[in-house]
């Protein structure tokens, strides 16, 4: 096997598979990169067996073959080159000789044939996207995605592909994103859960204006550009999650967003550090939020002005999860609805699109009875 590449070119393409490499691998082959050549282009893959990633790159191909390089080393001494032509030979026991006018390194690599088979995913539903779309849809959700172990099925993001519109689905259990889409068709109506960690790699890999995405049983295969996303699938059922969102709220509050989001941040500096506890208290046409920490003696308060007519309300939140929803809405106002301060909040940016839409649900927390 013998080739030469561009060293940014390489960087480039390792920096993108090497998400898939895992840090602590069982298996030694893990470790590795696989390199062969297809339709006369380099082509570099990795996998930790639940994710693998596919890229392509130019390379000036003199003798065909194949071969898994240590992936860590490699990166590492490539991102300490400066752009030149990196020459590599691979002889038939797999050392590894690359040179460039700077010097000449040597590594021992494996048989690509003891390298996994990564899946082809042959049929499936087809899903049409730009690739901004899908990223805005990972963007929006993926910060509710819970990490309890006991809760499999929330450990990933919910794709609920229609032929007219797709939902995108996130909870922890604390708080709730429902993002749709009208821009993101299927080929035919399927449901499936993306892990986060794969849907955090396609967000890092991605480029190019179309996001192909095929989804069988047990894989989705996200295509863009020079670029493969595989992964399996969290094969569980998704909770009801539409049960969890209240329909019947009489309260209704709008807001600025940027306002109200650094009110929230500098009150939540004087809030227990265990309970992340603030008080939201509605009155007309003025929000006030407070926080206290009985153990160090602070407290808190800010009053902002907003849009509000309805009875007065107390409800209790986690400072933590009410940033995160206000941090992921785009736009300049916010929009809450209420009913008690026993039930879920309802956020949505204030302004409709025409393409997509976003609801999102935090629940309330006790409230301590400061005055």
């Amino acid at each position: 096997m013998k080739f030469s590449v561009s060293s940014n070119e390489l960087n480039k393409g390792l920096s993108a598979v090497i998400g898939a490499v895992p840090s602590k691998a069982t298996l030694p082959i893990l470790e590795t990169i696989l390199f062969e050549f297809e339709d006369g282009k380099l082509k570099l893959s990795a996998t930790d067996l639940e994710i693998a990633i596919v890229e392509y790159i130019d390379a000036d191909i003199e003798e065909e073959g194949s071969v898994a390089i240590p992936a860590r080393r490699l990166l590492e001494t490539l991102r300490q080159l400066p752009n030149i032509t990196v020459f590599f030979t691979v002889d038939e026991r797999k050392n590894i000789n690359f040179r460039t006018d700077k010097g000449n390194y040597k590594l021992v690599g494996d048989d690509a044939d003891e390298f996994p088979e990564i899946p082809t995913l042959e049929g499936g539903v087809e899903i049409s996207a730009s690739t901004d779309n899908i990223n805005n849809a990972i963007d929006k959700t993926l910060f509710a995605v819970s990490s309890d172990d006991l809760r499999p099925a929330m450990m990933g993001v919910y794709f609920k592909i229609g032929t007219e519109e797709s939902k995108f689905v996130a909870t922890d259990g604390y708080r709730l994103v429902e993002y749709v889409n009208k821009e993101i068709k299927g080929s035919a109506e399927t449901e499936f859960i993306v892990p986060d960690k794969a849907l955090g790699l396609v967000q890092k890999t991605t480029s190019g204006e179309e996001c192909e995405i095929t989804v069988t049983t047990d894989h989705a295969r996200f295509k863009s550009e020079n670029t493969i996303v595989i992964t399996r699938l969290i094969n569980e059922q998704y909770p009801n999650y539409d049960s969890v969102i209240p329909r019947d709220n009489n309260k209704f509050l709008t807001i600025s967003k940027e306002q109200m989001l650094s009110t929230v941040r500098r009150v939540a500096i004087f809030s227990s550090s265990t309970t992340r506890q603030i008080r939201l208290e509605l009155a007309t046409d003025k929000l006030t939020i407070r926080a206290e920490d009985l153990d160090m003696s602070s407290e808190a308060k800010e009053t902002i002005a907003c849009e509000y007519s309805n009875d007065e309300l107390e409800i209790g939140f986690n400072a933590k999860y009410l940033g995160d929803v206000l941090s992921n809405i785009d736009d300049d106002e916010v929009s809450f609805e209420f009913s008690s301060p026993n039930r879920a909040g309802i956020v949505r940016p204030s302004e409709k699109s025409d393409h997509e839409e976003i609801l999102m649900v935090v629940m309330p927390v006790m409230l301590n009875n400061y005055s």
